[in-house]
């Protein structure tokens, strides 16, 4: 039998304790967010459609970037036991100076269009952080206001060598003279892809109001306020170059970009160059023989080339053939810290993340980018806690598999045509084909 009594008021006051409300929407709403995937639910009710999808999308049939993040959770790690990891050391070095996490904030563009504080908020989160920010061409802030909100801080520059060279050599010019410490020279856009979504959506810089736009806009108030009563959206480090947005992006992209302006802007660059968007083990080998400081491999998030390489699956291979001459990195697809620590372990020297810092900065501006990193700095922690690593540094192959969906088939061993072959010789019926032409048909 159970013995039951009538409870005390005080020893119930103990087991009860009532959690304090936060009265702070903003501040509710971020701590709810447990994942990257729910900072991008709040992003996606919070930012016009518009906007989001430009953040969310990727180019034509977005295989690119579904399989890139496919891969990341095809993966099995395998733990070690009985290790001590009571004290833990993310730190890692990279490009000649450290970071407190082994991921970085990635370059993206139009940034303030997703959240008016855009990339000044990226800025201060990473310099909060301990790790780099990475500012992009395209950025909607200048060089020297993301200087200033990372100060002390790492601040790296994404390059796009533009048809009009003197832009790029001005912008690489202004980089080095603000202390950026890296140029991330991108070559993997000679065209824009083709972001279906963006097309569908009549997505303009600055939006242009519809009747589409405006219902969207309905429910979100707040982001139409932000944008109409803050600066004009404009290429901030580009403002005083000329010409409409339109001739911009049709200025960056440039078809005819070679290894001859690759050696020009390493010639003009006084810090660590990174090539951004490398995919294949051929093209590092050669960039590592010309002694670049680093290889991004990237798809650019799946916004160029549909059904592009798998960044993650190209990683293995690449750091054996190059890893001892240059420092490998990854980017795409990235959306948990244990995507972070599977690239660390297979031999990427650093990552890089876009979307996930964008859908913070979507969700809560600078706040949200904040909750981005500690989410992420969280899930770092407790995927190497619970394989047993007690640094950066004790993470190797060993500890990860990647399984894999998309096995190729073989590949023939020549596209050679056959030659040609000898006509053959006619032949006498057999004795059973020839009496079968002279049996009589059946009924």
């Amino acid at each position: 039998m159970v013995k039951r009594q009538i409870p005390n008021p005080v020893e119930l006051a103990k087991l009860m304790k009532f959690k304090a409300p936060q009265l702070n929407g903003k501040r509710r709403r971020l701590d709810a967010a447990l994942t990257i995937y729910d900072l991008r639910d709040i992003a996606k009710r919070r930012t016009p459609k518009a906007a989001f999808d430009y953040t969310d999308g990727s180019a034509e049939g977005e295989l690119s970037l579904t399989r890139a993040r496919q891969a990341f959770e095809d993966i099995e790690f395998h733990p070690s036991i009985l290790r001590d990891v009571s004290r833990l050391d993310t730190t890692t070095t990279v490009l000649g100076g450290t970071s407190a996490m082994p991921f970085g904030i990635a370059p993206t563009g139009f940034t303030r269009l997703m959240q008016t504080e855009g990339e000044i908020a990226g800025a201060g989160a990473a310099a909060a952080a301990g790790i780099p920010f990475t500012l992009s061409t395209l950025g909607t802030s200048t060089i020297e206001a993301v200087k200033a909100a990372n100060a002390h801080g790492r601040n790296w520059f994404q390059l796009y060598v533009m048809r009009q060279r003197e832009i790029s050599y001005g912008l690489v010019e202004r980089a080095a003279a603000a202390g950026f410490d890296t140029l991330m020279f991108t070559v993997d856009t000679p065209v824009a892809g083709a972001r279906l979504r963006d097309k569908r959506n009549g997505f303009s810089i600055p939006p242009q109001l519809t009747l589409g736009t405006i219902v969207n806009a309905i429910p979100r108030p707040w982001w139409w306020w932000d944008f109409l009563t803050t600066p004009p959206l404009e290429f901030a480090s580009l403002s005083n170059t000329g010409g409409t947005v339109g001739e911009l992006l049709d200025s960056a992209m440039d078809p005819s970009i070679n290894f001859d302006d690759l050696k020009t802007i390493r010639a003009m660059w006084p810090g660590k160059i990174v090539i951004k968007g490398v995919q294949n083990v051929e093209d590092s080998r050669r960039l590592a023989d010309l002694g670049v400081d680093g290889i991004l491999l990237s798809n650019h998030g799946g916004r160029q080339l549909d059904r592009a390489p798998i960044p993650f699956h190209l990683l293995p291979e690449v750091v054996r053939e190059v890893g001892r001459d240059t420092e490998v990195m990854v980017d795409t697809g990235i959306m948990n810290g244990a995507d972070i620590v599977a690239s660390i372990a297979l031999g990427a020297k650093f990552t890089l993340i876009g979307r996930a810092y964008l859908y913070g900065l979507m969700a809560g501006g600078r706040a949200g980018v904040d909750r981005t990193i500690q989410i992420l700095s969280d899930q770092v922690v407790r995927t190497m806690k619970l394989l047993e690593v007690a640094s950066i540094a004790e993470l190797e192959p060993r500890h990860v598999t990647q399984l894999q969906r998309l096995v190729p088939r073989a590949v023939p061993a020549s596209f050679e045509a056959p030659a040609p072959r000898r006509p053959a010789r006619a032949a006498a019926p057999t004795a059973p084909k020839a009496a079968a032409r002279k049996a009589p048909a059946k009924a």
